[in-house]
């Protein structure tokens, strides 16, 4: 058992989201075409995040150390829906303790709209992922489909949590 605790994170807590999406894009550098900055940085634009209401940044903490972040907007890639999981992280020392599952619960139930969560193609751990995590949070009550079209190149899964009950739980 061990403490689980996520928040809206702060202009204080911009570093270590900033560190935590560097380690993202790192993790993801295989299937994403991106490359280091002349500051040897992938250069995720964090601010958007943390300045504009219409965004949320999570930080997610594990008996009170980091544990990851994700970050919510409204770009969405088809216009019927509302929100859009832009990033998620998770640090691989919690992957697989069900701290993914809780964080992604928490921010669903916080967070209620027309959900897109989007996968790219070749990210098989993520679309395991959410594909589990996103089936039992809605009761298997969610669409699951493949794109190649300048709108995704990937998995997305799109569902509406407006008149969920929440599912949310603070410690496992």
């Amino acid at each position: 058992m061990f403490n689980f605790n996520i928040r809206i994170a702060k202009e204080s807590d911009r570093m270590i989201v900033f560190k935590m999406l560097e380690l993202y894009q790192h993790d993801l550098s295989d299937i994403w075409d991106q490359d280091l900055d002349a500051h040897g940085d992938y250069g995720f634009m964090l601010d958007r995040f943390l300045h504009n209401e219409n965004c949320k940044t999570f930080i997610f903490t594990v008996n009170d150390k980091y544990a990851g972040c994700a970050l919510v907007d409204k770009s969405v890639r088809f216009p019927e829906n509302e929100l859009w999981m832009s990033q998620f992280f998770v640090m691989k020392k919690y992957r697989g303790t069900g701290v993914g599952r809780l964080a992604a619960n928490h921010i669903f139930d916080t967070v209620r709209g027309r959900w897109e969560v989007g996968q790219m193609a070749g990210n098989k751990p993520a679309l395991d992922f959410w594909t589990k995590v996103i089936g039992a949070y809605t009761g298997n009550n969610f669409t699951n489909a493949e794109f190649d079209n300048d709108r995704w190149h990937g998995t997305l899964q799109t569902f509406d949590n407006t008149k969920m009950d929440p599912v949310f739980k603070t410690v496992i």
